[in-house]
């Protein structure tokens, strides 16, 4: 039985399955330098980790180390640190580092870094030159799909048995800044040509890029190169191993027009492109660290993309989010971005300067960490035991989740087969999560409720002319999927379904008087 890491649909859910069982990647991502060095690896990464009830581990490979010379690879540090992975019984997801990454060619090869001739750059209206290779430089192209197969022959036959690699990024935040367009000779003769039959197929235009997308037409373009592009390269490798791949996305943000954020990337907008360019993503992920987390999973979960959120902010609110991402949308996974510093002082964070967020408008407070270690390390600890169980009900009518949106969103409302629920969120805090939670119903009087900073209240049904209370209501634990009841709360305790900033279990029976 082919038991390679693969995408299954399982009952309509997309979702991972690793040596024939389902896995959800509680993960974090490590920050860009730190697997360059494997003894920076066991010094500051691997100890830090401990106790946030990781399972996986993105971490970067990069183009530079692994082909320092044309065609000689190197794969001592890829094998380091899948021994380092095993050693802790830790799975990977690597991220290659190629041709691209935040929409600079900045982890390529020095010899093709020096050959400009023949690895071409893309260009600004003006002619000014940018440290992005040109996704129309076809020899370029190639070299990284070649690169990319030769890793994953080699991680095939290391680790095949093994499966501590479980999936690939191709490349990493990729478009282009500064431009909303590639105006190199090779693209600006592109541009000028008749759009291809697929997407005049799809979008019922034809012409030009101009003639068919009007205002659009730069950011279309470069989104069907960047994506043709990276299917070559992902072909390649699969070829070779055919692990899942993905590609992430800078998101579209203020000030809104393309070339403030990596023009061509796969923003939510021009996934229609990159579906039909690059077919052999599994998705196209959102990196995010703007305020608004939940709405765009929402906008980046649908039929088609299952939701993988491989780089988040990581602040105390990051929990809430990870328990809605799973309960709400199905999610592969999430990993919040520089997890290794999770488990440091805060003053020890490496933030980036304020001028560079204020200029990529990243959120300050999606770097800040305090409590974030306790909270994501007690979620991540909670869906591993609610396995069974949420395996069980997800994509059912029985399981429903919630998150605080906005300063605005006050609560949730749900309705179940006899009985509704009203949430109520609690006021943000500064180093607290956000009301969050899921909630099963587990028989028409029987919920089991997960959650924090949340106020539940059960009631009855419009129209019915009865009240609502507890047969039993149960602190506790769950343990592989079954409930491990604590104190009976009674009394006093009774009074509210009150949940707080520690992620807590409630067992609660009901009847109608």
């Amino acid at each position: 039985m082919n038991h390679i890491p693969q995408i299954r649909n399982d009952n309509g859910i997309p979702t991972l399955y690793v040596k024939g069982e389902p896995f959800f990647v509680l993960g974090g991502e490590i920050h860009n330098s730190s697997a360059s060095s494997l003894e920076y690896m066991e010094r500051h990464v691997w100890s830090n980790l401990e106790g946030l009830n990781l399972n996986s581990l993105i971490v970067p490979l990069y183009w530079e180390t692994i082909e320092p010379e044309e065609g000689r690879y190197q794969f001592g540090l890829l094998d380091g640190l899948i021994g380092q992975a095993r050693k802790r019984n830790i799975h990977l997801i690597f991220l290659w580092f190629g041709l691209w990454k935040n929409s600079e060619s900045m982890y390529v090869p020095a010899w093709m870094k020096q050959d400009t001739e023949a690895y071409f750059r893309a260009e600004k209206v003006s002619g000014e030159k940018l440290n992005t290779i040109s996704p129309l430089c076809e020899a370029a192209v190639e070299k990284d799909a070649q690169a990319f197969s030769k890793i994953m022959a080699h991680i095939r036959e290391i680790d095949e048995e093994e499966s501590t690699v479980m999936i690939m990024q191709v490349e990493n935040e990729i478009g282009l800044l500064g431009t909303a367009c590639d105006y190199s000779p090779a693209a600006r003769e592109a541009f000028a040509r008749e759009i291809p039959a697929e997407l005049a197929g799809e979008y019922g235009v034809s012409g030009d890029w101009k003639a068919a997308f009007g205002a659009d037409a730069e950011e279309y373009f470069m989104a069907y190169h960047f994506a043709k592009a990276v299917e070559k390269i992902t072909r390649a490798g699969q070829k070779e191993y055919p692990l899942p791949c993905y590609t992430n996305a800078w998101l579209k943000q203020y000030p809104w027009y393309a070339g403030s954020y990596p023009s061509g990337g796969p923003i939510r907008e021009v996934h229609r492109i990159w579906k039909l360019a690059a077919p052999s993503l599994f998705t196209l992920a959102p990196d995010i660290y703007v305020p608004y987390v939940a709405d765009v999973m929402d906008a980046y979960s649908y039929e088609g993309n299952p939701l993988f959120v491989p780089e988040v902010r990581k602040d105390a609110v990051t929990s809430s989010y990870c328990m809605y991402a799973f309960g709400k949308h199905n999610a592969i996974g999430y990993s919040p971005f520089g997890a290794e510093e999770l488990g440091l002082p805060p003053e020890a964070v490496d933030r980036p300067p304020m001028e560079v967020m204020a200029a990529l408008n990243i959120d300050p407070s999606a770097f800040e960490i305090e409590g974030s270690k306790e909270y994501l390390s007690r979620t991540y600890g909670l869906m591993e035991q609610m396995k069974p169980l949420y395996l069980k009900h997800r994509g059912t009518k029985h399981l429903q989740s919630w998150c605080r949106k906005s300063e605005t969103d006050y609560g949730a409302f749900f309705r179940f087969e006899k009985y509704d629920l009203a949430v109520a969120y609690a006021p943000r805090m500064t180093a607290k999560p956000l009301g969050a939670g899921m909630v099963y119903e587990l028989a028409e009087n029987q919920f089991l409720i997960v959650g924090m900073m949340s106020t539940l209240t059960f009631q009855a049904k419009a129209g019915e002319n009865v009240k609502v209370n507890f047969l039993r209501l149960e602190e506790g634990e769950i343990e592989n999927g079954r409930w491990k009841p604590g104190r009976i709360l009674n009394g006093d305790e009774q009074m509210a379904l009150k949940l707080g900033d520690m992620p807590e279990c409630l067992y609660v029976e009901l009847y109608k008087y």
